[in-house]
């Protein structure tokens, strides 16, 4: 049994990593497609790369160092059907006249070998069949694909990192496997009917992506910034300076939201437009919008640390006052920061906006170019 518990706690202790490097991936791509991230589907695709993370240390793990590979003789394969179960009653203690030897019987390891290979893959199959929407045909043929790459992993020594296969090539394992990708297929049927289906999902999703929450604005923050970086950088190429700098951020930030509905680049794949109110300047109130946001949020902090350092550096203090006073600036910059922080959490509207008299708006339902949106959500958005 501690062979099967070691890999699970070592996909435990990798899976953070992995995840990290799949969030921001992620959260872009809910936000196009949905344009929210939905707490209940993000639990579904983490704990399944969790699963998949720890079935493949399950099936590598524990490895032997090189000198052990580089002496085994043993073969590499197995390729006659159902060995298993010749196996099983050669080498068990199990007698078909005997009921006795039954409940014994399924206590050996050579069962636990194969309830092992079986249960394996059962959760795929929930998986598949509950919210990939996968056919009984499709789960068993991806069930088989799974399998076989565990087991061309095995045969080919992971990948020619060994001189050779240190774990047994078995087609009984195949059979195994794809026979539990069966089994979690038909538990999915049962389990469809006791959590949300995948489409009530999908439209939790739609209805959240309504709202303009703190994290897509922050998400579009920095999808923005890293748009303008890209466009400023290579402008910066051609002409240098701090005015075209300028000039870049008032093309990307203002005319060309003007031209594109309210619409940055990161706003048309985040699924988000600035709205202006009624009788506003379109063009001012984004030119007066992006500039506030610009001053109160960079400039207006660097300036304070800058000039608040300065003064303090210039006053016949001591070093000690000097220090707690550029300590205390430091916090006020701090404290600024997180209360407008915090009012977007509390659902607020930033003051650059409220001046400029803009907001951000979700353009989920309003866009006819997402098919994946359910008719009625359209049918409802629009009335």
């Amino acid at each position: 049994m501690e062979n099967y518990i070691e890999p699970i706690k070592y996909a435990i202790i990798i899976f953070p990593f992995i995840a990290f490097l799949f969030t921001l991936p992620y959260i872009l791509h809910q936000y196009h497609k949905y344009g929210s991230v939905y707490y209940f589907r993000v639990l579904i695709v983490y704990s399944f790369i969790l699963y998949l993370i720890s079935a493949y240390f399950l099936v590598i793990l524990p490895l032997p160092s090189f000198e052990e590979v580089n002496q085994m003789t043993s073969p590499t394969t197995q390729l006659v059907p159902f060995s298993f179960i010749r196996d099983f009653i050669e080498h068990s203690s199990f007698q078909i006249q005997d009921f006795s030897t039954y409940i014994k019987a399924l206590m050996e390891p050579y069962c636990y070998v194969v309830l092992y290979n079986i249960l394996l893959t059962i959760p795929f199959g929930i998986y598949l069949g509950y919210y990939f929407k996968c056919s009984l045909k499709k789960c068993v043929f991806y069930s088989f694909c799974l399998s076989l790459f565990f087991e061309i992993t095995q045969l080919s020594g992971l990948y020619g990192i060994y001189s050779r296969g240190y774990r047994l090539f078995d087609v009984d394992d195949l059979i195994l496997n794809t026979l539990g990708g069966l089994i979690g297929y038909l538990c999915s049927l049962g389990i469809k009917k006791i959590l949300p289906s995948r489409e009530r999902i999908d439209q939790k999703a739609y209805e959240l992506g309504r709202k303009v929450s703190w994290l897509k604005r922050t998400t579009l923050f920095f999808l923005d910034l890293f748009f303008y970086t890209v466009i400023a950088s290579f402008v910066q190429i051609f002409v240098s300076g701090n005015l075209s700098l300028y000039l870049t951020f008032l093309f990307y930030y203002v005319l060309y939201p003007y031209w594109r509905n309210g619409k940055t680049l990161a706003g048309s794949f985040l699924n988000v437009k600035i709205e202006v109110e009624a009788n506003q300047s379109i063009l001012f109130s984004l030119f007066l919008r992006q500039n506030l946001f610009y001053i109160g949020y960079f400039v207006l902090p660097a300036y304070v640390l800058i000039l608040g350092g300065g003064i303090t550096a210039s006053l016949p203090l001591p070093r000690s006052v000097r220090t707690l006073s550029s300590l205390f600036i430091i916090l006020i910059v701090i404290v600024y920061l997180f209360g407008s922080f915090l009012r977007l959490i509390r659902k607020k509207r930033p003051y650059y906006e409220v001046f400029s008299k803009t907001k951000l708006v979700s353009t989920i339902g309003i866009d006819d170019h997402n098919e994946n949106i359910p008719n009625n959500f359209v049918r409802q958005k629009r009335k």
